[in-house]
């Protein structure tokens, strides 16, 4: 397994170690798994092809489903639902 593989299978244990963290606790360690996914996409694309960034693609939205559903929303003025605001401000936990 070469060095794009590798970096993406290591970005997949860290983001599910950070899944397993208490809501208020994920946004810290996300938040950089959350800007190096693209730039790592990118590479394993460079090096493999595209289908391997639908594979990735599908991986990092099924683990970041709600960070991205809550920025969808911010960003599009919508208002944010009760239940995904706790959730953020980590008074669900």
């Amino acid at each position: 397994m070469n060095g794009s593989l590798t970096l993406g299978a290591l970005w997949v244990i860290a983001a599910s170690g950070t899944a397993m963290l208490p809501m208020r606790w994920q946004i810290y360690p996300g938040l950089p798994l959350l800007i190096a996914a693209p730039v790592l996409l990118a590479y394993i694309g460079w090096q493999h092809g595209i289908w391997w960034v639908v594979a990735g693609l599908f991986a990092f939205g099924s683990m970041f489903r709600r960070p991205l559903y809550y920025l969808f929303l911010r960003v599009t003025g919508r208002e944010i639902p009760d239940h995904l605001r706790r959730a953020v401000d980590g008074e669900d936990a």
